[in-house]
């Protein structure tokens, strides 16, 4: 069974103003206005955030329904965004691993990884006794996936309200949050040589292609902090 106590004080740690989960609101706000313009009703908008809990590949998947993909082409589409996930899980759910849990509770929670659990769980996890850390995680995830799924049904609800400029305020609201998450990480070497890097490698690789920049700046830049990091331990 879940430890209650360990499961709502990871519930309690998206309380307060520094909280994950309002950033995570904005940008589910601003999907759920999209999802309506892309022609979803309601229950399909909150069941995309019931079922796939992944904002940059709901993006995909309702713009590529608006411009007539196949269903293959989606799935791919979806897929390839969506694997940025794997190397969060293989970092994190090893911290959370303890052979008295059953097997069930990391099969079922690895629904719940996100970037804003994701940072919450590696900042925290010290600080919870090891056997009860994967409880500890699916108090984040249920909170976070939550107001996912009531975020982006309010969005829907208030898509009238909203204007072109506004949602893509809101949308970039938790990219944004994530940044200045990784600027705090600075600590290490390894994690400030990846966010320099990349900060300056984006702009750079945009001038020369708009469509690769992204990709090409972050495998650069997390390459070179890997390889630094395995070279000098840090």
């Amino acid at each position: 069974m879940i430890n209650s106590k360990v499961f709502f004080q990871g519930l309690k740690s998206l309380k307060g103003s520094k909280s994950p989960a309002i950033p995570l609101a904005a940008c589910f706000v601003a999907l759920g206005a999209l999802l309506k313009d892309a022609g979803f009703n309601l229950q399909q908008s909150a069941a995309s955030s019931l079922f796939t809990y992944a904002l940059p590949g709901q993006l995909v998947m309702a713009e590529s329904l608006l411009v007539g993909a196949s269903l293959v082409n989606i799935f791919i589409a979806v897929w390839l965004v969506n694997f940025r996930l794997y190397p969060m899980t293989v970092s994190l759910f090893p911290l959370l691993e303890h052979n008295s849990q059953p097997k069930w509770k990391y099969y079922l929670s690895c629904h719940f990884l996100a970037v804003t659990s994701w940072l919450i769980a590696k900042d925290t996890y010290k600080k919870i006794n090891k056997k009860h850390r994967i409880d500890f995680w699916i108090g984040i995830g249920i909170g976070t996936w939550t107001t996912a799924i009531l975020m982006t049904m309010a969005g829907y609800l208030s898509a009238d309200y909203l204007n072109k400029d506004m949602l893509i305020g809101l949308a970039i609201v938790n990219p944004v949050y994530f940044f200045c998450m990784m600027i705090g990480a600075m600590k290490d070497l390894s994690v400030s040589i990846s966010v320099v890097a990349g900060t300056i490698l984006g702009p750079l690789i945009y001038l020369i292609s708009a469509e690769w920049a992204l990709l090409f700046a972050g495998l650069i830049s997390g390459t070179a902090a890997f390889l630094f990091g395995e070279k000098n331990g840090k």
